[in-house]
């Protein structure tokens, strides 16, 4: 099954506090493209709070739900009480390219395991309620080279397809450089051929890329 090419992500650095039992809970999610900015997130948390009694964490790197690039840490809790509860969340919050780092300060009073998951998984769950969105989007770029004729065509049909006119050249003919959602692509090259009457040069240069965007 493809990967969607849009999909919700968190917008910005967000943090929610809580306290139970006189134990501090400090809870960041952030967002995180890869596997390798999810651990240096973790670390960046880690020396934030170099005095907290621990900082546990999860992270969903893709699509929201899938679990192929996933991570999670007790940091010294029991085991399964708070990175696998945090993780739990993430996955099945709708939000893809998500870390979340609970610090917890403790404030001498034992929780225990069901009171620590309900923390950590809680923790998260106020955040993500809170969390400004975003949205990831596969890019790509397309060169489109048309006759003057077509130009108001263009003008038009640009916006209908979410294109950024990168680059644009006024020779012989007339040269744009396009980006846009690649899930428009398919679209918009038979808008322009048909604007054309097929006479629109259109060439795929790359393929990649995301922009936070707003939701």
């Amino acid at each position: 099954m493809p990967e969607p090419a849009r999909y919700p992500v968190p917008a910005d650095r967000h943090r929610v506090e809580d306290e139970i039992k006189h134990s501090r809970f400090i809870t960041t999610m952030a967002r995180v493209e890869s596997v390798e900015a999810a651990a240096a997130f973790v670390e960046e948390m880690r020396r934030e709070f170099t005095d907290a009694t621990h900082n546990c964490w999860a992270f969903v790197v893709g699509p929201p739900g899938q679990s192929g690039r996933v991570g999670m840490s007790d940091d010294g809790e029991p085991h399964g009480t708070a990175g696998r509860p945090m993780l739990s969340i993430l996955l099945h919050s709708g939000v893809g390219d998500v870390a979340a780092v609970v610090t917890r300060y403790y404030g001498g009073t034992k929780l225990g395991t069901g009171g620590l998951v309900r923390a950590y998984a809680g923790g998260v769950q106020k955040a993500l309620a809170t969390m400004p969105l975003g949205e990831h989007i596969e890019l790509a770029m397309l060169e489109i080279v048309v006759s003057y004729a077509a130009v108001s065509a263009m003008q038009q049909i640009f916006p209908a397809f979410e294109a950024e006119v990168v680059t644009e050249a006024y020779e012989a003919d007339v040269r744009y450089e396009v980006r846009l959602p690649g899930a428009s692509v398919a679209g918009m090259r038979a808008a322009v051929l048909d604007a054309t009457r097929g006479q629109a040069r259109i060439t795929l240069s790359s393929s990649s890329g995301s922009t936070p965007g707003s939701a």
